[in-house]
């Protein structure tokens, strides 16, 4: 496999994550693919004629080394599914990413003690308290937490960890140049020079409102537990949860008020089998 030819074809977007493991599969050195004109791409990749003109065009009017100069030149780094340094536990789920872009420290997500954090983009102050209480604990001792930059719970959470000084990784749902949401651009550098911030996305990709359950399958993938403290019931931290779950990971949650909409979601994962969690020795005691 060539490292620089799979983040080449990476950055087309037109192509799925089902469509680059056909690729893979009928052209695993990828070097077939690139003498393809737009109907063997087509007949050889079960590719639309839409998708298949796209990635002739990607193919045919960029090339490699600009996208890996340009890599270069933003300080962005990039490891692969078959890379040795690739995160080890996200290489263990079905479907990991081909390519993750990163800017810091990449030895962050091969630690033992880490744990993703989710939660609502409107938490309580009540709801902030409760997750300093549990997760404070665990910071001081070394723990790494991942989480996604969004508001609210998961940027308390980041904040947390910079001021402790302890390693974090944030998971974007756009290319690391495009950080979302903006007023978090600041935060997302402090990250990459204390820990990592990394996306599946190649650095100049906006934001897309479907790129965001496709990102949590990373922030649960990363690590063998996920904590979610405030949620609604219908959000992306029980869509997080729930990829967890499928993923063969443990799910913890800090319980709320019934009069609160943001614990009905923390409430209901209680109620359906999740670890109810009031401090952190009821995480270390799950035997992390």
């Amino acid at each position: 496999m060539d490292k620089e030819r799979l983040i080449f074809l990476h950055h087309c977007e037109a192509l799925t994550w089902n469509q680059m493991r056909s690729i893979l599969k009928v052209d695993p050195h990828l070097i077939e693919i690139f003498s393809m004109d737009v109907r063997r791409l087509m007949m050889s990749f079960s590719l639309s004629e839409q998708t298949a003109k796209r990635l002739y065009d990607h193919m045919n009017q960029k090339k490699s080394t600009y996208i890996m100069k340009n890599l270069m030149k933003h300080s962005i780094s990039a490891v692969t599914v078959f890379d040795d340094d690739y995160p080890i536990y996200l290489k263990t789920i079905y479907d990991p990413p081909w390519v993750l872009y990163g800017q810091g420290d990449w030895s962050t997500l091969n630690q033992v003690k880490m744990i993703s954090v989710v939660g609502t983009r409107n938490p309580s102050k009540q709801g902030k308290q409760a997750l300093q209480k549990v997760l404070e604990p665990l910071v001081k001792n070394g723990w790494i937490v991942i989480s996604g930059l969004a508001k609210g719970i998961d940027t308390f959470a980041h904040e947390l960890c910079i001021r402790s000084g302890s390693e974090t990784a944030a998971v974007l749902g756009s290319g690391i140049m495009q950080v979302y949401p903006k007023e978090n651009k600041e935060l997302a550098k402090q990250i990459s020079l204390q820990g990592i911030v990394l996306s599946e996305f190649s650095p100049s990709v906006t934001p897309k409102r479907w790129h965001f359950p496709m990102r949590n399958r990373i922030i649960s993938g990363l690590s063998r537990a996920t904590l979610v403290a405030e949620a609604r019931t219908q959000s992306g931290s029980l869509i997080t949860a729930d990829q967890a779950l499928e993923q063969g990971r443990d799910v913890f949650a800090i319980p709320g008020s019934i009069l609160e909409e943001c614990s009905d979601g923390t409430n209901f994962l209680i109620q359906n089998g999740a670890k109810l969690v009031m401090n952190a020795d009821d995480i270390l005691n799950e035997g992390f």
